[in-house]
């Protein structure tokens, strides 16, 4: 089948509907980042993706196939909300995949859930939303050893009214490129911005947690955003950068991003209806 693209989104893709002697798994991935550097499978480097498709070959033999993701995270990064698919032999089915595959997994990746989905399911096109998580340490408790390792650990108080204040300008649909790494000029620098917001992060104190969602992420971009809206917090630079930046005003410039090891992909949404929606959903770097 193929699929069109809309303005400024991905060009049309051929994908084959049917595969014979297999069906097509969807997996929630949850993993602990400090290890990897990051999704995409590297040559003599430690991936997720690497991971999951030794895991794979090891219970399926060669007979896995395509495995993708909803999108990549950087090295350092983590996910409690991973979507991943692959092709796997009809000799298996969901649940004795799932148990093989947490019973071989290494201590910081755990499949969450295996679930059946058809065969033209993708995990990156088919996504309407993505969720990020973001948590930085505003006091010295950030610098345990239990929390270091999962937040920007900074050790001072910010003020959050002018962070939350600088956060509403980032919802609707705006041009992300000052909080990108790269263009992506295939895809376009717009994003859908649904749902941002700064709360104290729940039974972990001395930590905020900023959590976004947007139909679109570009390279970095939750990260350049966090940098940014923390140096509004440290009172660097004023609330209203964020329009400019929004405004791609010149000689104003993003903040250096925020650490990798602070951000979790937390979801990926999707319609209830897999072939629907797949204009959207195209970009899910991060």
């Amino acid at each position: 089948m193929t699929r069109s693209s809309g303005p400024g989104k991905l060009a049309t893709v051929a994908r084959s509907e049917h595969h014979t002697g297999y069906w097509r798994v969807k997996l929630v991935l949850h993993y602990e980042g400090r290890d990897f550097h990051g999704w995409q499978i590297q040559e003599d480097r430690r991936t997720v993706q690497g991971e999951l498709s030794a895991l794979l070959r090891r219970i399926c033999g060669e007979g896995s196939r395509k495995l993708t993701a909803a999108g990549r995270t950087d090295a350092g990064a983590h996910a409690t909300g991973q979507v991943a698919s692959a092709l796997i032999p009809v000799r298996f089915d969901e649940g004795e995949l799932l148990r093989a595959l947490n019973a071989l997994a290494p201590p910081d990746l755990w499949i969450a859930s295996a679930e059946r989905v058809p065969d033209s399911f993708h995990p990156r096109y088919d996504a309407v939303s993505r969720t990020y998580i973001y948590r930085v340490g505003v006091d010295h408790r950030s610098g345990s050893p239990f929390q270091a390792p999962w937040c920007w650990p900074l050790g001072r108080a910010l003020d959050l009214e002018l962070m939350v204040d600088a956060t509403h300008c980032i919802i609707g649909d705006h041009d992300f490129s000052a909080f990108a790494k790269s263009g992506q000029p295939l895809r376009g620098v717009r994003c859908e911005v649904l749902a941002a917001e700064w709360s104290v992060a729940p039974q972990a104190e001395g930590i905020l947690e900023f959590e976004i969602t947007a139909d679109r992420f570009l390279h970095r971009m939750v990260r350049y955003l966090v940098g940014t809206l923390v140096e509004i917090g440290q009172r660097f630079r004023p609330v209203d950068d964020m329009a400019r930046l929004l405004g791609v005003e010149p000689g104003v410039k993003a903040a250096p991003p925020a650490p990798a090891q602070g951000l979790f992909l937390a979801r990926v949404e999707y319609s209830t209806d897999y072939t629907e929606d797949r204009a959207r959903g195209q970009g899910g770097s991060e």
